[in-house]
C-alpha cells in the first residue's frame, strides 16, 4: 500500500510541474506575442521616418539646385 501511495505522490508532483510549465509557457508566449507587435510598430515608426528624410532629402537637393542656378544666372 505504501508503494501505490508514493507513486500517487509522486504522479501528482509531477502533474503540479506540468501545470506550472504550462503556466510558464503560456506566459513566455504571452511576452513574446506582445515583443513581436511592440517590433511591428517600431518597424513601421522607422519606415515612416525613412519616408520622411527620404523627402527631407529629395527637398534639400532642390533648394540646392535652385540656389545653385540662381547662383549661375547672376
Amino acid at each position: 500500500m505504501t508503494e501505490k501511495a508514493d507513486y500517487q505522490e509522486i504522479i501528482n508532483e509531477y502533474k503540479e510541474q506540468v501545470r506550472v510549465l504550462k503556466e510558464q509557457l503560456n506566459e513566455i508566449s504571452d511576452a513574446s506575442k506582445a515583443k513581436d507587435s511592440a517590433l511591428k510598430r517600431t518597424l513601421q515608426k522607422l519606415e515612416y521616418v525613412t519616408e520622411d528624410l527620404d523627402k527631407a532629402n529629395e527637398e534639400i537637393k532642390n533648394i540646392n539646385a535652385k540656389q545653385n542656378l540662381e547662383k549661375t544666372k547672376k
